[in-house]
């Protein structure tokens, strides 16, 4: 399930359907694909959440309407993350659901993730069903006395906050009075970001935590977007900075020495702890093909088998949900603790992290420092994803001299180093993503296949 509709900017894939608001995401398109997921549901009861975007409300409604129109009983939960909604449409016992959220995409986007009644995203074959029905407009459309209400549904965040803190060791780390810096990026994570470390003990020294949408900075919680971030934990001499995304899937930490740590050693660290205090050995961890080595090597170190899945959440929470695994996730900062949800939420990793630093009884700048050191570098190149998928047919067929994998685009593997191209599920554009022992091999490798693939495609 991987398509562009008529213009570049609308993305319609594994991750769902994004467009920029008032060109390819019409409420038009909206409706319909309300209506389409409403019959795919068979009039079912429907989740529907949205993050703090300007366009949130304008999408909601249309989305509300193609649903109604097809039958669906609405359990609005209101604005929430994303890990806070698919929590309830898990333990709503709903049939599936809608967020309204384009996560880490700039302002002007906006879009609609698909879930089952297991809260986790619709798979590739759940996907083509759904869009199978969209194209068709073969949609379920009930008279006026067919028609269902809206039910507002309160208090979600309290009830994510509670799970999240019901495996924690609260009182140990409430003991070391942290102090924590948070950017939640004006986004959905705000309230509940707030609630769990205040929860914890915690004396939260929050920047841009105004749930407005009004993105202070380019979503995405990377090195470059940031910086403010890391002289702000280091001025106010925070233990720890976290920084959210805007649907708060994602996490991101900044050390006490206001050092960017990234989204990689969330992941990492989180899994660190979780397998050293549940006992990893001989469990499976799950991760996606472009998370770095220090999750393996982490994982390894506790006697834990390591299995990769193609990127894309849903990927790795069917592999986890499948195998039984104790843990996984996504480098991208995505952490996913099946005692909580087979998803990716940014508040179960600040949680597990901070009791990590309680149990430990060290800095986060010294236990970032124990970790294996791998350097990773990211490219992306602008191509539409249908001239993607034609170039990485070209790579696949070359002579390599590394283990290849295809499952996902192209990942080539040496003992030292390794590289991962594939088009990308949220944006037209192909990632060319590299690891190895130091930042110079790394980019070496960006270069190479970047060069390459412009080569391919004529410049």
């Amino acid at each position: 399930m991987s398509t562009t509709g008529p213009r570049s900017d609308l993305m319609i894939s594994i991750s769902g359907v994004r467009g920029i608001v008032g060109r390819s995401l019409t409420p038009e398109l909206v409706a319909r694909l309300g209506q389409a997921f409403g019959t795919y549901l068979c009039s079912g009861r429907v989740v529907v959440g949205r993050d703090t975007r300007v366009s949130g409300e304008m999408v909601k409604h249309a989305v509300l309407g193609g649903l109604i129109s097809a039958g669906c009983q609405v359990l609005d939960i209101g604005v929430v993350a994303t890990p806070t909604a698919t929590l309830m449409i898990e333990d709503l016992k709903a049939d599936g659901g809608i967020v309204i959220s384009a996560s880490h995409n700039p302002v002007e986007w906006n879009a609609l993730k698909f879930f089952r009644a297991d809260g986790i995203y619709l798979n590739a074959d759940e996907g083509r069903d759904l869009l199978n029905i969209y194209y068709s407009g073969d949609y379920v459309t009930k008279p006026w006395d067919g028609l269902r209400t809206v039910e507002l549904v309160p208090d979600a965040e309290t009830h994510h906050v509670e799970k999240v803190l019901s495996i924690l060791d609260v009182e140990k780390i409430k003991a070391r009075k942290f102090k924590v810096a948070l950017d939640c990026c004006n986004g959905a994570g705000v309230g509940v970001s707030l609630r769990l470390l205040r929860s914890l003990g915690c004396q939260v020294e929050p920047i841009h935590c105004t749930p407005d949408g009004l993105f202070p900075h380019t979503p995405e919680p990377n090195f470059d977007n940031l910086q403010d971030l890391c002289r702000f934990t280091r001025e106010r001499g925070a233990d720890i900075g976290f920084a959210a995304d805007p649907d708060a899937d994602r996490v991101a930490v900044v050390s006490d020495q206001g050092a960017f740590l990234g989204e990689e050693l969330s992941l990492a660290l989180a899994m660190q702890y979780v397998l050293g205090k549940r006992g990893g050995k001989d469990g499976l961890v799950v991760i996606n093909m472009s998370t770095s080595r220090v999750s393996e090597d982490v994982a390894r170190a506790a006697g834990a088998r390591v299995e990769r899945t193609a990127v894309g959440e849903v990927n790795v929470a069917e592999h986890m949900k499948h195998e039984g695994a104790v843990f996984g996730g996504e480098g991208n900062g995505g952490v996913m603790d099946p005692q909580i949800h087979c998803g990716r939420d940014a508040i179960v990793g600040m949680g597990l992290i901070l009791e990590h630093l309680a149990d430990s009884g060290k800095t986060i700048s010294e236990l970032a420092a124990k970790l294996p050191k791998w350097h990773m570098v990211k490219s992306r190149i602008e191509i539409p994803a249908a001239r993607s998928r034609e170039l990485l047919r070209r790579l696949k067929a070359e002579g390599h001299d590394a283990e290849v994998n295809t499952e996902d685009g192209l990942r080539l593997d040496w003992s030292d180093r390794w590289v991962h191209l594939r088009a990308s599920n949220t944006e037209p554009v192909m990632r060319v993503i590299a690891e190895a022992r130091n930042e110079t091999e790394a980019q070496a490798l960006v270069d190479k296949y970047s060069s390459r693939i412009k080569e391919l495609a004529g410049g």
